[in-house]
């Protein structure tokens, strides 16, 4: 059991958490819930050890190992596949020493142990983490660093889900995620058979994959059995009945301190005037719990209503080089109200495409109908770079105000979220959450028609994803999203278009279809008419390249245990071995037995493997 009793933690000279407790179960799946700066990383390094408590203890069982996702992406040449296979650190270095070990004894300790741990399996495993998380047969076998920052941290998750620790701790995991790879980890963490907590303001997730909620409030934590829908009402509940406490509480303190000051000065009456100061005292204030209220987020409306549509594809084909598009064959169009969530897995284009709809990228060919006036606002994450550090909302405001008082420039900023003193803080001293905020005001300034939204939602907290959906729903214009938040595109879309196959098409199911055909060990239709192709489709080249990675996979593995099982066969060899020591004579047969069982599993992946490959051609 992990057990938190009585800590606080303070970090320069604030107290983020404090004499709170909470005790979380082996096997339990906890979702660790809280206000942006409320402490919930600060907990995850206290846990950690890398971080001395003022008061308290935090108790890990011995034996446990801890696992959390590195600070700093993995790099260097190695492929994805070997990054992954090495945070198994037990198998590693078993195998390691297994290509150099002389000792029959020690030869026959470290087969079984492989064998105890399934380290055959590993390989397979490996790569379905790695295919879960987006991907590809060929890109596991590619060097690491020929990867950016955002998908080496997916290989960083990946081997940190791999390695499968007893505690498993992950920050905001989802960040680096699209929907589908969003989905995927859904499903993983909640069939994670070990203890795992998760900072998450992802509703979905939390209502998915955990089974308690951690919740730090105001530095106290309270631990909710049940989701995170279910923790909002019990927390709903607990805040009425402690609000009618504390006003019952309010009531009899002035009803004492009436008396109080109406006796004190009677002699015939002091005594219990004394009476009830000494219970005054001793009442412990109660207060209600105070619910911050999160800033609204507003998208100033259009000036004017354009004539539809308001963007039209026929037939587009755009990219980055000529000759090589990214996406062909669009046809698609925009009205004035169109709620479009972008779905598919990252790499296939969908950045491309709200590029083209944004007017940064040209059309190769077709034709692209933009209305006359059209205004589009932009919102992606990484323009955080071109924030000035320096700079402050208001500056940046009055940057697109030169000419207005600067009532008015203030005013904008309070409306963006940024009123008073809020207004003149420094960009570099924003939270991730604020910074979102000032970009999501500096993209709608003007009162675009369309608003494309990329990712949104990173580094906002559930109220003000909450917040965001509500200005969506309100905005009168046109709103494009791509979002790795369910909740916010099943609360806002009614129109889903799947980026695939080097094209762009409407998506007639809804999300509950999408995530049983991304789940489903399948190649994902594009749209509900490729689920009625022919029943035996001809294979295509990805899973002929998988199937080929498979049976190299299982030579490799077939001539590893060969060696081994030589291994062993020479030390059995040795002269009077089962006379001079009969229990490690025993050992050495029971490690045959196992690498001759895991030989026989190798080839028949092998014997499978061929076979489907064979027929696919």
């Amino acid at each position: 059991m992990l057990s938190i009793q009585d800590i606080s933690i303070r970090i320069a000279g604030r107290m983020l958490i404090e004499a709170s407790s909470a005790q979380i179960v082996p096997g339990a799946r906890v979702g660790f819930v809280g206000r942006n700066g409320a402490g919930k990383s600060t907990l995850f390094r206290a846990i950690r050890g890398e971080l001395s408590l003022e008061a308290g203890a935090i108790t890990v069982p011995p034996r446990w190992s801890i696992g959390s996702l590195a600070q700093e992406a993995p790099d260097g040449p190695e492929s994805l596949i070997d990054v992954v296979l090495k945070a198994d650190t037990e198998r590693h270095a078993l195998l390691a020493e297994a290509e150099t070990a002389q000792d029959p004894a020690r030869i026959a300790d470290i087969q079984t142990r492989l064998v105890d741990i399934d380290a055959h399996s590993a390989p397979a495993r490996a790569a379905a983490i790695l295919s879960g998380l987006g991907f590809s047969t060929a890109d596991q076998a590619r060097a690491c660093q020929e990867f950016s920052g955002g998908w080496r941290m997916r290989v960083a998750l990946a081997a940190t889900l791999f390695a499968a620790p007893d505690l498993l701790l992950l920050d905001e995991p989802t960040n680096y995620l699209d929907l589908e790879g969003t989905l995927w980890l859904e499903d993983h963490l909640a069939n994670y058979p070990r203890t795992v907590i998760v900072i998450s303001h992802d509703r979905d997730l939390l209502d998915t994959s955990v089974d308690q909620i951690l919740h730090l409030d105001h530095g106290k934590l309270a631990l909710y059995k049940g989701s995170y829908s279910s923790f909002e009402e019990q927390r709903a509940a607990r805040e009425m009945i402690e609000a009618k406490h504390a006003k019952r509480q309010a009531e009899e303190r002035k009803r004492l301190q009436d008396f109080v000051d109406r006796f004190k000065a009677k002699a015939s009456k002091a005594k219990q005037a004394q009476s009830r100061v000494k219970m005054l005292e001793r009442m412990k204030p109660v207060t209600a719990l105070v619910t911050q209220d999160v800033k609204e987020i507003r998208f100033p409306e259009p000036e004017k209503t354009l004539s539809p549509p308001i963007v039209a594809l026929d037939n587009v084909s755009v990219g980055y080089e000529p000759g090589k598009p990214v996406l062909s064959r669009v046809t698609l169009r925009i009205d004035n109200d169109d709620r479009i969530a972008l779905l598919g897995v990252n790499g296939n284009g969908k950045s491309t495409l709200v590029k083209l709809l944004a007017g940064k990228l040209p059309p190769f060919s077709g034709k692209m109908v933009r209305a006359d006036k059209l205004s589009v606002g932009y919102f992606a994450q990484h323009q955080t770079d071109e924030l000035d550090p320096d700079g402050s909302p208001y500056t940046h405001l009055r940057r697109l105000m030169p000419d207005a008082p600067e009532s008015k420039v203030r005013a904008r900023a309070g409306a963006i979220g940024f009123s008073g003193k809020a207004g003149d803080t420094t960009v570099q001293s924003l939270s991730g959450g604020e910074k979102a905020r000032l970009l999501l005001g500096l993209a709608t300034f003007a009162g675009p028609n369309l608003i494309i939204l990329d990712e949104p939602t990173n580094h906002l907290d559930i109220d003000s994803r909450a917040a965001l959906a509500e200005a969506i729903n309100e905005f009168p214009g046109a709103i494009i999203m791509v979002s790795h938040d369910r909740y916010l595109v099943e609360s806002c879309a009614d129109r889903l278009w799947v980026v695939a196959d080097r094209t762009v098409k409407p998506y007639d199911g809804d999300l509950d279809e999408y995530r049983r055909t991304i789940l489903a060990p399948q190649t994902l239709p594009p749209s509900r008419e490729r689920v009625r192709e022919p029943s035996k489709p001809p294979r295509s080249r990805s899973e002929k390249s998988s199937l080929k990675q498979k049976i190299a996979t299982a030579e490799a593995e077939i001539e590893r245990i060969g060696g081994i099982i030589a291994k062993i066969d020479a030390a059995l060899a040795l002269p009077d071995i089962f006379q001079r020591d009969p229990k490690q004579a025993a050992q050495l047969t029971k490690a045959r037995a196992a690498a001759e069982a895991a030989l026989g599993k190798a080839e028949e992946e092998w014997l499978e493997a061929s076979a489907s490959f064979e027929s696919a051609d």
